[in-house]
């Protein structure tokens, strides 16, 4: 008889795997775990961005009828590539029905196959920052893999430089400051070992952390960036490992943990040759007497000054991890206010208006969401909107109540067009505690004799993605997060595009003012992702893709 897991499998292919010419291959699939086998089809991509060659499952003379091979973990499938788990929060931010699930499946997958269920080894002491002798390195198993799909660079720099001349030949002094920007949430090990059943597709010795070390700290080296905005930023391997490192290559870099009890936070990293810094300032969304701001979330901006000859305007960069709770748009949208209240202050001119901003990070929200529409044309009315409906990851919202009008109350000190007060802005920065909040502030406001409050929020940036979230030929999705659940783009880069920006959906008032997109890093499709076996793999040790932006500004 055949074992139990098994016999879900087609009749057909267990019956041709006891055929005597195949008893070679079903002895192989006898033996194997059950996370080694590869459920999906032969995938083909024929992007452009993308050097891509067909996955080859059934090999020579053989045909999709045949048994699938399997793969031990050291062997040579044709490809591999990583993705990154857009649900990187601890459990207590998991809707409850979700982790009910989750503890029903993960017994009775125990009853069936005991010896195939596992939970990633938690190491806790700090490892070296090479990889332990008995795991092989990421160079060594290169050696060993196959083809590989790769992310092309997407250059538009040639729009720019007929632009130049033209300009330059009518007498202008304009200086361009190129700059390269990434975006990346790194998995800290503790939320990943937290979360272990969303790794169910991930060999074991790819998600150690003295394996995924070296990794991270390769792809860092690798791309370069002028700038890295990294999220899940685990505190003690940021000070005794990524820090060093990241140093010693010439960044300085300023890091902001996560309130509470919470393990990792977001790092902002500059090289020190690039520019110099101008403040720091750590952003909290935690507020201990708001009920609605009950979550540890973080923020962190940086204001950065170009080194070059002639006076630059600032750059405000800034870097956050918003909630994954899809169910809690009410607290991802204070949060994202609370951030951009704080950019308003910080980046706004003599001229009243605002300096160069890039925002990155991972904001746990889809393209066309809400959320996401609300960063990119400043405007949002969320009058009669659900509250599992603002971030897009939460297919059914029937049922759900609506979003109260306000969302946050008065005593948070932000209005509508998300700006502090200036009250309020005056006791926050002096450390004063807020007023602890009143029925009326956090109910929705009657209509009559009383003052009625909008359902609309505003900002006063003009910003826009890098990214266009669909393949430009085929109109599929682009992917920057997968596991074994789900698959989402949920990580951007958003800037302020100048006038003359090739890629920008409106531009800000002056040019001058702005950033053009040069160039970006291409990403991926679900199917290239799991062409590959997902994220983590071997060549890629976090959940996420990094995001990888090239930016001009003409001083």
């Amino acid at each position: 008889m055949l074992p139990h897991h098994l016999q879900n499998l087609n009749r057909n292919w267990a019956s041709s795997a006891g055929h005597p010419q195949n008893w070679p291959m079903s002895r192989n699939v006898l033996r194997c775990p059950w996370w080694t086998w590869s459920p999906y089809p032969p995938v083909y991509h024929w992007g452009p961005q993308i050097n891509w060659s067909p996955r080859h499952f059934y090999g020579p003379g053989r045909s999709s009828t045949d048994p699938l091979p399997c793969f031990p973990w050291n062997s040579q499938p044709s490809s591999w590539f990583h993705f990154y788990n857009y649900n990187m929060s601890y459990k207590r931010d998991e809707p409850l029905a979700k982790r009910i699930k989750t503890k029903e499946e993960e017994q009775s997958r125990q009853k069936r196959s005991p010896r195939t269920s596992y939970s990633p080894t938690k190491d806790l002491r700090v490892p070296p920052l090479q990889a332990s002798p008995g795991i092989p390195h990421t160079a060594d198993i290169q050696s060993q893999l196959g083809n590989e799909v790769k992310r092309g660079w997407e250059d538009f720099s040639s729009y720019y430089s007929e632009k130049s001349k033209w300009v330059h030949m009518h007498g202008s002094t304009a200086e361009n400051f190129d700059f390269t920007v990434l975006s990346y949430n790194i998995l800290s090990q503790d939320l990943l070992e937290d979360n272990s059943h969303l790794y169910s597709h991930c060999r074991r010795p790819i998600l150690i952390w003295s394996y995924r070390l070296p990794n991270i700290l390769k792809e860092l080296a690798d791309m370069n960036a002028d700038i890295l905005c990294l999220q899940e930023v685990q505190e003690d391997h940021y000070k005794t490992q990524i820090k060093p490192s990241l140093e010693s290559l010439g960044y300085i870099c300023e890091y902001k943990t996560r309130t509470g009890s919470k393990p990792d936070g977001c790092a902002i990293c500059f090289k020190s040759l690039k520019f110099s810094l101008v403040s720091v300032t750590p952003v909290e969304y935690y507020r201990p007497n708001i009920a609605l701001l009950d979550r540890d979330n973080i923020g962190l901006v940086l204001m950065l000054r170009p080194k070059i000859e002639r006076e630059a305007p600032v750059i405000c960069v800034a870097n956050t991890h918003l909630l994954y709770n899809p169910r809690r748009g009410d607290i991802k949208l204070t949060q994202l206010a609370i951030l951009l209240a704080e950019i308003a202050g910080l980046a706004s001119t003599k001229e009243r208006e605002f300096c160069p901003i890039v925002l990155c990070g991972d904001f746990n929200s889809v393209p066309g969401s809400p959320l996401h529409q609300f960063i990119k044309e400043g405007k949002l009315n969320y009058g009669g909107m659900t509250i599992g409906k603002v971030s897009g990851q939460e297919p059914y919202t029937r049922g759900q109540r609506i979003l109260s009008i306000p969302i946050w109350p008065k005593s948070l000190g932000i209005n509508q067009n998300c700006l502090y007060e200036p009250k309020k802005r005056t006791e926050m920065t002096e450390g004063k505690p807020n007023k602890e909040p009143t029925r009326e502030s956090t109910e929705k406001i009657p209509m009559g004799n009383h003052e009625r409050v909008d359902s609309r929020l505003h900002h006063h940036f003009s910003l826009s993605s890098v990214y266009s979230h669909f393949i430009p030929e085929t109109g599929v999705p682009e992917i920057t997060t997968c596991h074994s659940r789900a698959s989402h783009t949920v990580d951007y880069i958003f800037y302020s595009a100048a006038i003359n920006d090739n890629h920008s959906h409106q531009g800000t008032d002056l040019a001058g003012c702005g950033l053009q997109l040069l160039g970006r890093l291409s990403l991926l499709t679900e199917q290239d992702l799991w062409s590959i076996n997902g994220l983590p793999n071997e060549r890629n040790p976090s959940d996420h893709l990094p995001l990888l932006a090239k930016f001009r500004m003409e001083v």
